[in-house]
């Protein structure tokens, strides 16, 4: 079994920045994909962004540009840089990791973003 854990949620004033952190508990080096969902209430769940194994990154449309994914496999670390947040990023964020073994989710933390 792999546990995720999230941190870094709160909440910020439209156009601030947070920092969200996924922790893993086992290495990730082998990962085939770790990604960053969100889900806001009433709503289904979103990809926001992913990197694979080599470091090849997507991102959704939506945060293009404010958000950037990167990953420290020597921490099993995925990390969620959020910049010029809008009220519309308001959401709990869950990370994602995928292995061959299986996949993997973490509880989620709160992003709340202020008008």
């Amino acid at each position: 079994q792999v546990q995720l854990v999230e941190s870094g949620g709160g909440l910020v004033q439209a156009g601030g920045s947070l920092r969200l952190s996924c922790v893993a508990s086992r290495s990730i080096f082998s990962a085939n994909v770790m990604a960053w969902y969100r889900q806001a209430p009433g709503t289904s769940r979103e990809l926001v962004a992913q990197i694979g194994r080599g470091g090849s990154t997507n991102l959704a449309d939506s945060v293009k540009g404010r958000f950037t994914v990167s990953k420290d496999n020597a921490k099993r670390t995925m990390y969620l840089q959020m910049n010029s947040l809008k009220p519309e990023d308001t959401a709990v964020y869950t990370c994602n990791l995928r292995l061959n073994m299986g996949d993997y989710w973490g509880q989620g933390t709160q992003v709340t973003v202020s008008s």
